[in-house]
């Protein structure tokens, strides 16, 4: 992505918008949307009855012998995260800092007044942006550095806890830190068994606020709203079985305990209904952030830790991998010790080091999405309130990307998220469409003068609004996107939840193409085709092309969704049929004969910058599957590959994911595998890498870096796509294995498209058995080793292979 030159702030819209009901009919009720608000709870949540932790020995963790620096939180405190709210913990033991983030928090709103060029403004007052919730401090003022020994703290990804363990003039202290999603509360609890335990808690807001106690309740709360009349609150309270507890004017105090419970909860009053600008009048932060609190106290703190492990288990256990063993040095070594090592030239292979950045990458969509709106750039992790490019999602890449390892890594319900939101967002993406897209000063405007269906930016907020630049070709991504969880789940329901998305995205193209003439090559005749009107190819080149490859590729994969759609909801024969006709009209790109690579313009020629870090041209390759390395022509794929060879083997972290990807399919398991480590090398001095937490880290300029979160989610995606390919009535098992997993490696509940999960051991370079379950599927095959084995399965049937 790229940094555009903000707009001057612009005073908030009070632009009115067409009801849902006249946008898209009854995809508009808000239980259409399914996105769940801050509110109280329907039922009690399950509560264990044994300890369901992992044990001790067993549990995947990540260790560190210092606690965070509070000018590096964004690169070494830890993440915990309960799909809504997110907190970065750094365990100093003098003062405890949690820095707190609601996702729904966002400044802004609909952004529908366009600058004097046709596109949106692109800034924080009515784009707006996403931005913390609140500061949670805890200080105990004599535990100080020469007082601390034996310090270490850990991210356990497999029981969803950050701990901190050290002596204290010879005293062993623990704490605990995690975010439960069934008591929607974020916990902190403090361990002294000796007793002893004495310092204050801090609750400070973000914007200003000024939190107020309450002695009765024994509470420090606060109440707040923006000027887009978001309402917001948070509120901390603590109990302790051995010390006291008090308020003061300033938060709460204790003393003299050996168990201390802490609990915050916050949230704000923001709803998916677009009708009701996005807000729930009925909802109260300030008072359910105070029943939030009080009703986890209530419950011992064993039983709260074991309420939050048990949810959190039903999807880390999904899927376990074993990419091989490390030695026991690389064991013995904390987490950053070892990446720094394993970046050394001519370093051995960490295969526990690289198995574990997967599981962070899933510990962190576990966190992130779940119940609430997806994730953007960084996720719910913020250290101040100016995220770059304000925490929005990116729709030219990075939104996409943080969901394509979702369904691979069994963790297919934590796409509900983005489905949600993008159901949510749809009747003001179609209002604003019909009413600006064809705006006399839009460059990108439709050169029909029509415009139906839907369209968005290239960034989205939370509001129904967009920012920056129109992008025409964003419906189409967002859409194949939502249609390839479908592939993966087979989920009727889903499928027509989503049909309206793809039917809008394509009534939007239907009135976009237009025609141009271009010379067959195989018949040496000129022939019409139709293209995407004047564009722009992210991030680069000409703004007023037309058939770029991106979009070409893209619209091609749309309707040919749109068709499998309709065919298998029975719905819209007669506009299936007007699609089809028009995707075998569409140009498709070609291989220039001046650079040898797959086009990215209609042109020969290279418009752009030879290594730019989008893979644009080479989007119907991965992740889509118009070309592939078994049916496509060899020319074709040569392009492919003269193209990825060109772009380079090293820029930012989701580029590089993005490389990953498409040498994995292309075979290529040293390449693919090459990019994973660039991407596992650790960041310092503000380079493109891992820092010590295991955040991505993007280089925005030589002395400034900052936290992107969607080479976390993409490497990962890369990982599990070198060990099976898949599409729809084809998986392949073990495609792209490098050397230095090949040796012996397992791997469970990876998604399959065509509705499959498989569970894969493999020794020496070749698989030993294989675990085929239909979630929906009936048929694919199989193929590893040169041997193809035709499968024909009942939803829930299992099968197991071997070679």
């Amino acid at each position: 992505m790229t940094v555009p030159h903000p707009a001057a702030p612009q005073p908030p819209s009070r632009r009115s918008f067409l009801s849902a009901a006249a946008v898209v009919g009854a995809a508009s009720s808000l239980a259409a949307f399914g996105l769940p608000t801050f509110s109280a709870a329907a039922a009690e949540p399950h509560r264990p009855s044994d300890d369901p932790r992992t044990p001790d020995g067993e549990a995947l963790k990540l260790w560190y012998t210092a606690p965070a620096a509070q000018d590096g939180v964004i690169q070494q405190a830890l993440p915990v995260g309960n799909g809504r709210l997110g907190a970065l913990v750094g365990n100093d033991p003098s003062r405890e800092a949690l820095y707190i983030t609601d996702s729904t928090l966002w400044t802004g709103g609909r952004n529908d007044v366009l600058d004097d060029d046709g596109q949106f403004p692109y800034e924080r007052v009515e784009f707006g942006s996403l931005t913390q919730l609140a500061h949670l401090t805890v200080e105990l003022p004599d535990h100080t550095p020469d007082t601390v020994t034996g310090y270490r703290r850990t991210l356990d990804l497999s029981n969803g806890l950050v701990t901190a363990e050290y002596r204290h003039r010879g005293a062993a202290h623990r704490r605990e830190v995690y975010a439960s999603h069934p008591d929607d509360v974020v916990v902190l609890r403090l361990i002294q068994p000796d007793g002893g335990l004495t310092g204050a808690i801090t609750l400070g807001g973000t914007h200003g606020e000024t939190a107020v106690t309450d002695a009765a309740d024994v509470t420090s709360s606060f109440a707040a709203a923006f000027g887009n009349d978001l309402r917001y609150a948070a509120a901390v309270t603590a109990v302790s079985r051995t010390g006291r507890i008090a308020t003061t004017a300033t938060g709460l105090t204790f003393t003299d305990c050996a168990d201390l419970l802490i609990v915050f909860s916050g949230g704000t009053d923001y709803a998916p209904d677009p009708t009701r600008g996005y807000r729930d009048p009925a909802a109260d932060p300030h008072a359910l952030a105070l029943h939030k609190v009080h009703t986890a106290v209530r419950h011992d703190p064993a039983t709260l830790r074991a309420t939050h492990v048990a949810d959190h288990r039903q999807l880390f256990d999904t899927q376990h991998v074993s990419l091989g063993t490390s030695t026991g040095e690389q064991r013995a070594a904390d987490t950053w010790t070892r990446l720094q090592a394993r970046a050394q030239k001519g370093a051995a292979p960490d295969p526990e080091l690289e198995a574990a950045y997967l599981q962070f990458g899933r510990y962190l969509m576990i966190a992130g999405s779940r119940d609430s709106v997806p994730m953007g750039l960084q996720g719910p992790w913020l250290d101040g309130n100016d995220p770059d490019w304000m925490g929005d999602y990116h729709t030219d890449i990075n939104v996409q990307m943080n969901y394509w390892m979702a369904d691979r890594t069994g963790l297919s319900a934590c796409f509900d998220a983005f489905t949600d939101y993008c159901l949510a967002q749809l009747p003001s993406w179609t209002d604003t469409t019909r009413r600006l897209y064809n705006d006399p000063r839009n460059r990108f405007r439709n050169s029909s003068g029509k415009a139906a269906g839907w369209a968005v930016a290239f960034s989205t907020n939370i509001h129904g609004g967009s920012g920056w630049w129109w992008h025409p070709a964003a419906n189409a991504w967002i859409a194949n996107t939502l249609f390839e969880h479908w592939e993966y789940t087979q989920d009727t329901a889903t499928l027509a939840r989503i049909y309206p998305l793809l039917k809008g995205a394509c009534q939007f193209w239907e009135t976009r193409l237009i025609t141009a003439t271009v010379n067959d090559p195989v018949t040496g005749q000129d022939r019409e085709v139709l293209v995407d009107d004047k564009d722009w190819s992210p991030e680069q080149g000409p703004q007023d092309s037309v058939g770029n490859t991106y979009s070409q590729e893209l619209v091609w994969a749309l309707f040919g969704n749109f068709h499998t759609a309709s065919l298998a909801l029975g719905k819209d024969a007669a506009y299936r049929r007007t699609l089809d006709g028009l995707r075998e009209r569409l140009y498709l790109p070609r291989v220039s004969p001046t650079s040898g690579w797959l086009e990215e313009w209609m042109s020969p020629d290279n418009l752009g910058e030879e290594q730019h870090r989008h893979l644009s041209p080479l989007i119907g390759f991965f992740p889509g599957d118009r070309i592939t390395l078994d049916d496509s022509p060899s020319d074709l794929l040569s392009g492919v590959r003269a193209l990825l060879v060109a772009r380079g083997m090293d820029s930012y972290g989701w580029a590089n994911a993005w490389r990953a990807l498409c040498w994995a399919r292309l075979k290529d398991a040293e390449r693919a595998y090459q990019l994973v480590t660039t991407n596992l090398r650790p960041s310092t001095d503000n380079s493109n890498g891992s820092a010590m937490n295991l955040f991505d880290i993007y280089q925005v300029e030589d002395d400034r870096s900052i936290f992107q979160i969607d080479a976390n989610f993409g490497t990962p995606s890369a990982m599990v796509e070198m060990l099976l390919y898949s599409r729809p009535g084809r998986i392949e098992l073990l495609p792209a294995l490098p050397a230095a997993w090949a040796r012996q490696g397992r791997i469970t509940g990876v998604g399959a498209r065509g509705g499959f999960t498989v569970d894969l051991a493999w020794r020496k370079g070749r698989i030993t058995e294989a675990v085929i379950r239909s979630v929906g599927g009936r048929t694919t095959k199989v193929i590893a080793h040169g041997v193809t084995r035709t499968l024909r399965l009942h939803p829930g049937e299992t099968t197991t292979l071997h070679w």
